[in-house]
């Protein structure tokens, strides 16, 4: 075991599969502050175990159907009892001055109503921080023991909290979101196929409300109420607009054009392409049915 965890009242859930290029970095940045590391593992076949068991990780191994249902089964069945549980991801990194920051507000919060802490992300692809445009990750990362979980969505899946409220820190943690261009298109494709279930529930019906973070309920309303009502198709491009030029993602340089084209017209036009294509020929029904397991 290379760390030492000092005994914090946290325990850290990791979702991995094949992350060992991340997961050594990602456990070292928690050392001193998680009092229990949790590695939920859905088949690597690299170093990561290996990594995992070195850092004095506990490992479990699930089958991966989606990322709520996965993190959901590690609340549940990792038997946790620490005060807190962190959602971490193993592209993601606290720094010191964000494991000193959580520590103040558990310690001010230990036995009221707030049940979360909020947190943002400098994010960075291609090996550069993007500082404009919509490359803001922000969630709920913190939340008492019981008190929260995963919305069970297929994607773009918030920490809700059953009961009480959240705060937010100013301090920002660091999220490395890219391998190669190869994985990252081969995920987003991935992706499309689960937003195209969570919007197929929304169109039966389904409520796209959630008790999490106001600024992430309000940027999901405005998901589901003007993006999704905008014309298809169009709305990718505008959506790409919006970022790129109107929040000045066109000062991250060749990355930022990049990230946001991938990220705000690519990934969107290809969700558009599968709800359209569904509609016409009701193709991915299977993979669709097998999200449902």
């Amino acid at each position: 075991m290379k760390g030492s965890w000092r005994m914090a009242d946290v325990t850290a859930i990791v979702l991995t599969l094949n992350e060992e290029a991340n997961l050594e970095a990602c456990l070292r940045s928690v050392e001193g502050f998680c009092a229990r590391v949790v590695v939920i593992d859905s088949g690597s076949s690299d170093r990561t175990l290996e990594i995992a068991g070195a850092y004095g990780a506990d490992i479990y191994e699930h089958p991966f159907t989606y990322y709520a249902a996965q993190y959901n089964w590690g609340v549940d069945n990792a038997n946790i009892t620490t005060k807190w549980t962190l959602r971490l991801d193993a592209d993601e990194r606290f720094t010191p001055e964000v494991c000193k920051a959580c520590e103040s507000q558990m310690a001010e919060h230990d036995a009221d109503e707030v049940n979360g802490i909020v947190l943002e992300s400098d994010f960075f692809f291609l090996g550069r921080q993007m500082k404009h445009g919509g490359s803001k990750k922000r969630k709920i990362m913190l939340f008492k023991t019981g008190k929260g979980r995963i919305e069970d969505r297929k994607r773009d899946a918030h920490t809700i909290l059953l009961e009480g409220t959240a705060v937010s820190i100013r301090e920002r943690y660091l999220h490395y979101d890219f391998k190669d261009l190869t994985s990252y298109i081969a995920r987003y494709n991935w992706y499309a196929i689960r937003e195209l279930s969570d919007y197929i529930e929304y169109e039966n019906g389904a409520s796209y409300d959630a008790n999490t973070d106001e600024r992430l309920r309000r940027h999901r309303k405005k998901k589901f109420t003007i993006y999704y009502r905008a014309p298809m198709f169009l709305r990718a491009w505008l959506w790409f607009v919006y970022n790129y030029y109107f929040r000045l993602g066109f000062l991250d340089g060749k990355e930022g054009y990049l990230y946001h084209y991938f990220e705000s017209y690519w990934y969107r036009f290809l969700v558009d392409a599968k709800i359209y294509e569904y509609r016409k020929t009701g193709r991915a029904a299977e993979e669709l049915r097998a999200l449902g397991k």
